[in-house]
């Protein structure tokens, strides 16, 4: 063991010196949705289980929004690796063009999807409390995109911090909001539901143009904006940044999606159901984002290597992240097991719904290891520009596989929710030893010159 941390020290260093700050940064997104359901929660299982569905439904747009701004910052990194400063100026520019362009189309398609919630035939109330909540969210999409896209710029140059920074001032900020107008405290009317989206649109709002004015404006990002602008935008930059950013969206979308598709057949069971599966998830989603800090780290970092040509370091460093990765989801595991009861009681005092969630806690302490190792190698992959297979390796993994089985045993085989969880959990297994198996097979040498041809052509 002691060889071990000796022969992986230096990286793990690193490594971590970059990823806590993303961890805190990428629960941001996730403690919104956690403290909007430990909010609403203690008002009934109804306006919860509305506040699930509205969060089930987003998280799908959310993480597209997420995986296309990640098709900038391994091309930062690459580029940064290289010492070449101009053209990541220029990456900027178009990279902010397509996530506005998407935030405003998506946060059009979910106010008008809204109107259509009742076709998902949850129980009594629940759609028509979710409906007003997911239009606020909609709204929170477009600065939401404007923060990530400079979150991603600044974070593929190894700066984290920053939006570490700004991620915690903005859940403060949703917390007191959330409470205050869910509760009417001030003299202000309950607004219950509608209160926290309008904690959470107010909260990203702010977000984006904090981090927007702080990269525009920061001396150490000077050297880098030479070349920002929008008079020459270029459409083979476009189709670089989407080449990546696209297969990346739907490596969340895949993932993400099954479990709010799971969210739907769990919402055919009742609310009770609905509610213990949205408590288990958002905890759930809370270590996932974690796991998804260190993959990211790890993507800037192989990216990086893989711009010197450094393969050596960098097969260092993808396999420091898989022993951070694992640490990290072994614990949460543990804590799952042994706060099964106590953790959904933070959100909910109801009986039925605690018991739920308890049983769904143990299924998510088992895949904790497989969902670290999957996201932490989609990271890896993705800092080498490798891109498309691993996204064919996500829709096997949970759409061929875990939704299928999922339904098998929760719906035909009658095992409820908690067959649901398990076909989802080894959608995780198969996905987290296929991407592991596909790092490990790879001849890096002959991928760089690869990618080195395409540059040049």
């Amino acid at each position: 063991m002691r060889y071990l941390y000796l022969k992986y020290k230096a990286h793990y260093k690193d490594n971590f010196q970059l990823a806590y700050p993303v961890v805190i940064s990428q629960l941001g997104h996730t403690l919104v949705a956690l403290s909007d359901s430990i909010i609403i929660g203690h008002t009934g299982k109804v306006p919860l289980a509305a506040v699930s569905l509205g969060n089930g439904l987003f998280s799908i747009f959310m993480v597209t929004g997420i995986g296309m701004s990640y098709g900038l910052t391994p091309l930062i990194a690459q580029e940064n690796g290289r010492g070449n400063k101009k053209a990541i100026g220029h990456l900027l520019s178009h990279s902010l063009v397509i996530n506005i362009i998407l935030g405003v189309l998506l946060s059009t398609a979910i106010y008008f999807g809204s109107n259509y919630l009742s076709f998902l035939h949850q129980e009594g109330d629940v759609a028509t409390q979710a409906r007003p909540f997911l239009r606020y969210l909609g709204l929170s999409f477009i600065p939401m995109m404007l923060f990530l896209s400079f979150k991603q710029f600044a974070e593929g140059l190894g700066f984290t911090r920053q939006a570490m920074n700004i991620s915690i001032i903005g859940n403060v900020i949703n917390v007191f909001l959330g409470i205050t107008l869910v509760y009417g405290l001030f003299g202000l009317p309950r607004m219950g539901v509608v209160g926290v989206g309008i904690a959470t649109f107010t909260d990203r709002f702010i977000m984006g143009i904090t981090m927007a004015i702080y990269v525009l404006r920061a001396p150490r990002f000077k050297p880098y904006l030479q070349a920002f602008g929008f008079k020459q935008l270029q459409a083979a930059t476009i189709r670089k940044i989407l080449g990546i950013g696209t297969p990346v969206a739907l490596q969340y979308i895949f993932e993400v999606s099954a479990f709010s598709g799971a969210a739907i057949m769990v919402g055919w069971m009742g609310a009770a159901e609905l509610a213990a599966h949205q408590i288990a998830l958002s905890l759930a989603a809370m270590t996932y984002m974690m796991a998804s800090g260190i993959s990211a780290a790890a993507g800037i970092k192989s990216g990086n290597y893989f711009g010197r040509k450094d393969f050596h370091q960098l097969r260092f460093s993808a396999i420091a992240s898989y022993h951070m990765v694992l640490l990290l989801m072994g614990t949460t595991a543990v804590l799952f097991t042994l706060g099964n009861h106590l953790l959904p009681s933070f959100y909910i005092q109801d009986t039925q719904v605690i018991g739920i969630a308890a049983r769904l806690l143990i299924i998510a302490a088992f895949f904790q290891l497989f969902d670290g190792m999957q996201v932490v190698g989609l990271g890896v992959l993705r800092g080498l520009g490798d891109v498309r297979i691993p996204t064919l390796i996500t829709l096997l993994a949970y759409w061929v596989l875990g939704i299928p089985l999922g339904y098998l045993l929760g719906i035909k085989m009658g095992y409820g929710v908690e067959g649901i969880w398990w076909g989802l959990s080894i959608g995780l297994v198969v996905a987290a030893l296929l991407l592991f198996l596909r790092f490990h097979k790879y001849d890096l040498r002959d991928l760089s010159d690869k990618a080195d041809e395409g540059r040049h052509l």
